[in-house]
């Protein structure tokens, strides 16, 4: 069977047609490592974004919603080592400043560009690195620059997060091309993560904002490492249209095979983000089926993933069913306990809410992977839900009591 995506080598932001990024280092970050990153398509591109639904947004969120709005963009800006969140109205105007830079120094608009920022809460940013660091990114862009950008982004990840791939439209190569940043503060709608997506494909603003609402759902909203959404968040896609393809509109016969594609990039971007995970040592999907509605197995699934006694057991490698039986019973689904099945890679632990003869050194056997499968079965409907999360070891605590 024909592949209908071929992964790119050291694919990134730049992969795609028009594009240009760098990573430089402007001194945010205490230990010198690159934290300024500029990605600039040659023209104008139709923009889509998602943020974060926390109600404590960033100054760089909010203006990024609004530039978002306002047609098509040039590119986007990132800063690491500084969240500017909970900054106050000088925070807001540190972000358009941001804009405001790097439009004058490309001989642009502020509102074509979008402005991101991730590290510490509630520190001013240090305006005078920040805008000698755009500078530097911008006299430093380069088409292959996608992964210094991947880089400049970084926070506590442990590596950084880039990936690209090549398919056809209308006999045109199409390509779409990732960077993505997190490890920790992880949760859907969303997380301290930050992802910025291009294509060359030709799509009209209404389909590709669309398209990548349904894929963010599908990807960066299925995963959870420790249950908090943060203030930063953001997915952008960017559209230049180099590619020459018929523009991709509602009708259009190869728009489900857009809408495959971006989502098979932000997969496989989120996974890394799981498997980078602070301090984790498993890897968990969690699928929960047989629920009443969806809303219902996504209630379940979500419960499982961020309890924190289900996550200490997988740690310890302890096939501790009842703490997963105790944990669907106080979400919000509906749930009978003599219909519930619980299996462990495909080995079946629980049938009719009550323990199999698997032995209990199989279960264990499972549960010493790195990667591994909780399936409940509910038997109450049709509803369908996979989140993908980690365990809770000493080694997060540890990271995480200070900053």
């Amino acid at each position: 069977m024909k592949k209908l995506f071929t992964p790119l080598s050291n694919g990134s932001v730049t992969s795609p047609q028009g594009y240009y990024a760098s990573g430089v280092i402007s001194g945010i970050k205490k230990d010198k490592a690159k934290d300024i990153a500029l990605i600039l398509s040659e023209v104008p591109a139709e923009v889509a974004a998602t943020f974060t639904t926390n109600q404590v947004k960033a100054a760089p969120v909010r203006v990024s919603m609004q530039h978002a709005k306002n047609g098509r963009v040039l590119g986007i800006l990132a800063n690491a080592g500084n969240a500017n969140a909970c900054t106050g109205l000088l925070g807001l105007k540190n972000a358009m400043q941001m804009t405001e830079t790097v439009a004058r120094e490309l001989n642009a608009k502020a509102k074509e560009f979008l402005v991101c920022s991730t590290g510490r809460i509630g520190i001013n940013l240090p305006m005078t690195k920040v805008i000698s660091g755009i500078k530097k990114a911008v006299k430093a862009l380069k088409a292959d620059g996608g992964l210094d950008a991947a880089q400049a982004i970084m926070t506590s990840d442990s590596k950084h997060k880039s990936y690209a791939i090549e398919f056809e439209i209308d006999g045109k190569k199409v390509r779409v091309g990732g960077i993505a940043k997190g490890a920790g503060m992880i949760h859907p709608n969303m997380a301290t993560m930050l992802a910025f997506i291009t294509t060359d494909a030709v799509i009209d603003k209404k389909s590709l904002q669309r398209v990548t609402e349904d894929a963010v759902e599908m990807t960066f909203n299925r995963i959870s490492i420790d249950g908090d959404t943060s203030t930063n968040d953001t997915v952008i896609v960017l559209a230049n249209g180099k590619a020459g393809n018929n523009p991709i509109r509602s009708q259009h016969p190869s728009r489900e095979l857009f809408r495959t594609a971006l989502t098979h990039v932000m997969k496989t971007l989120s996974r890394m983000i799981v498997e980078d995970g602070e301090g984790i040592s498993k890897v968990v999907e969690v699928c929960v089926k047989g629920a009443a509605s969806a809303r219902e197995a996504k209630a379940a699934a979500q419960s499982i993933a961020t309890s924190a006694l289900v996550k200490c057991s997988w740690c310890g490698g302890d096939p501790n069913w009842g703490r997963i039986m105790d944990a669907i019973g106080y979400s919000n689904a509906k749930v009978k306990e003599e219909l519930v099945e619980i299996y462990f890679d495909g080995l079946l632990a629980v049938s009719n809410g009550r323990a199999t003869k698997i032995p209990v050194k199989r279960l264990k056997t499972v549960m010493a992977k790195r990667n591994f499968t909780i399936t409940v079965q509910l038997h109450l409907g049709a509803g369908e839900y996979t989140i993908l999360t980690t365990d809770f070891t000493e080694k997060y605590v540890e990271f995480n009591k200070g900053e």
